[in-house]
């Protein structure tokens, strides 16, 4: 059974910083391509970052310049180093395999930007 437990979450001010982590269940089940999600109140849930096994990277343009993927693979976790947050970054966050499978996504982080 594949098991991602996401945490990191909290309530951060507009300009402030969170570090997110995700957590495999098991070596194997950190895939190839690992991405962080997110899902905003009334919005369908979104790509935001995806991270290779050899650490290439892609971001959404919303997040370019903020936001940091990288990954542990010794750890099997994945991090999402997020800089210079906005309001319009709250959301629950999630981490899952690109393409994501609808049977592994977990309990998720909230993150929620305000002052």
């Amino acid at each position: 059974q594949v098991q991602f437990v996401e945490s990191g979450g909290g309530l951060v001010q507009p300009g402030g910083s969170l570090r997110l982590s995700c957590a495999a269940s098991a070596s194997r089940f950190l895939f190839d391509a690992m991405g962080w999600y997110r899902q905003a109140p009334g919005k369908q849930r979104e790509l935001v970052a995806r991270i290779t096994r050899v650490s290439s990277t892609n971001y959404a343009d919303s997040v370019k310049g903020r936001f940091t993927i990288s990954r542990d693979n010794a750890k099997n976790t994945v991090y999402l180093q997020m800089n210079s947050l906005k309001a319009e970054d709250t959301a629950v966050y999630y981490c899952n395999k690109v393409p994501p499978s609808p049977n592994y996504w977990g309990q998720g982080t909230q993150v929620t930007v305000s002052s």
